[in-house]
């Protein structure tokens, strides 16, 4: 749990900043010390199991990408690391990366493990015999998911190459050997 004192003076340094930069929604939004007071006192109860500097991150982040004051919400949001940040491509490019992909696809190299699952759960025949209009809401709703799992900090499993079985080092011994040759020749009927 982080440290009390340092999430609020993060969250005190976040409200300096957002005044500064969303300055007449802020005024609006805070317009007497009691509300700015009890809105800071709520922000806390939601921010408190944030460390203070990923709260100074999510203030950062949501000041270069949005034109409106957050909300906890928001910030709860911009806490979360974002896509690029975790290796994950968007959707339309994993879609694309999935479809180029040669045969055998788990010996391929995946920009991230998640492109390749997304693919396998929405089957390969699927994707290379149906149109992007078809295709890509299915392979959308899978790879969203995987992208779900991994914010939430689940580690996908790269692709494994499937290893042939083990040959069986013993020879079956000459009668069974007869036997089968022998059930073989009728089969075929030789």
């Amino acid at each position: 749990m982080p440290d009390k004192d340092e999430v609020i003076d993060a969250i005190n340094r976040m409200f300096a900043e957002f005044e500064l930069v969303y300055h007449n929604q802020y005024n609006k939004a805070f317009a007497t010390a009691e509300k700015l007071s009890y809105a800071k006192k709520l922000w806390f109860s939601n921010l408190c199991h944030i460390p203070p500097e990923q709260i100074t991150a999510a203030c950062h982040r949501a000041i270069r990408e949005s034109e409106f004051l957050p909300t906890i919400k928001g910030i709860l949001k911009y806490c979360e690391p974002d896509d690029t940040a975790l290796g994950l491509p968007d959707a339309h490019s994993a879609y694309v990366e999935a479809c180029r992909a040669a045969s055998p696809k788990n010996e391929q190299h995946w920009s991230h493990p998640a492109v390749y699952h997304a693919g396998k759960q929405s089957d390969w025949y699927f994707l290379a015999n149906n149109t992007e209009q078809q295709a890509f809401p299915i392979f959308r709703r899978h790879y969203l998911a995987l992208c779900e799992r991994v914010r939430e900090g689940e580690a996908l499993a790269p692709p494994q190459p499937e290893a042939l079985p083990k040959p069986d080092p013993k020879p079956l011994p000459a009668e069974e050997q007869r036997r089968r040759m022998r059930e073989l020749r009728s089969k075929l009927d030789i």
